[in-house]
């Protein structure tokens, strides 16, 4: 490999594969992110104590998933789809709010 082919290499690999809009900021994580780094079954508790102070995305502007998840009362999360479909009967569904 040459040194151009190298260099080409390192440019596209810093260059993002989307270009981001100059729009504004979310506020907030998408709740699939913060599902992501638990693992399943888990209680309310457990979710609670490990990523309650997550500002998830809401329609209605971020919320910290301990809030969310204080109004639910589901006991037992059995999988991931359970957990989200969890976290939507608490703050809807819809267009997320921009600052």
């Amino acid at each position: 490999m040459s040194d151009t082919d190298a260099d080409e290499d390192e440019e596209a690999e810093a260059a993002p594969a989307v270009e981001l809009g100059d729009g504004p900021d979310v506020a907030g994580e998408p709740v699939a992110r913060v599902a992501s780094r638990l693992t399943w079954p888990a209680t309310r508790s457990d979710v609670r104590e490990q990523e309650g102070d997550a500002e998830i995305r809401t329609p209605d502007g971020p919320q910290t998933l301990d809030d969310v998840l204080a109004d639910s009362e589901v006991p037992l999360f059995e999988s991931r789809s359970d957990f989200l479909q969890a976290v939507e009967d608490v703050v809807g569904r819809g267009p997320v709010a921009t600052e």
